[in-house]
């Protein structure tokens, strides 16, 4: 493991990567950006790692001596990107079009040491394949609400689970924090190989 001496603030408001950094038994405080995400006609990456970036330096700003963690996921097909869905219709858009295809997940870190400046970025991809979703799968998916505030409109650490046949990749990733390319991030910070 590793030890980080100064604060660890992250830059975002999910729940999720809050539980995986409890999970990892990182002592860190939460500091929401307010920074607007972008959703244009670059790649997937390009869009994940601008969105995460955009987070972490606004919150970065903010203070003297911490590590920032800024992440950002997106869901893709190609160059199509599967942010966040606006409402319930966009959530069944997205789930329609995913139903019975694989696409990938694509998370970005951006980790800033503000004492020393340094900038630490990663992509993580993981493919993710959907069963094929009835109509009525997705209506009763999109009732649940679980939906909201996730990208590409699902969870699979809750009931989304049920509609995900297979995944290659970090399962972590998909729930919204690459933990491995994190972990090496930190590691580098602390000073270790």
């Amino acid at each position: 493991m590793f030890k980080i001496k100064q604060k660890i603030v992250l830059a975002s408001r999910s729940p999720r990567r809050k539980e995986l950094l409890r999970a990892l038994g990182l002592r860190f405080q939460v500091r929401a950006s307010s920074f607007e995400e972008i959703d244009t006609h670059e790649s997937p990456e390009k869009v994940a790692l601008h969105n995460a970036c955009g987070k972490a330096f606004e919150v970065a700003s903010l203070y003297k001596d911490v590590i920032v963690i800024g992440v950002d996921t997106v869901g893709a097909i190609g160059r199509h990107v599967f942010g966040k869905p606006k409402n319930d219709a966009d959530a069944r858009r997205i789930l329609k079009i995913l139903s019975g295809k694989t696409h990938e997940v694509i998370s970005a870190l951006c980790v800033l040491d503000t004492r020393t400046r340094k900038k630490y970025t990663a992509i993580e991809k993981t493919k993710v394949t959907f069963a094929k979703m009835s109509r009525e799968d997705i209506s009763a998916y999109v009732s649940s609400g679980e939906q909201k505030d996730k990208a590409a409109a699902f969870a699979i650490q809750g009931k989304g689970a049920l509609f995900i046949k297979k995944i290659d990749g970090d399962y972590f990733n998909v729930v919204g924090l690459p933990i491995f390319k994190l972990g090496r991030i930190l590691k580098k910070i602390s000073g270790l190989k």
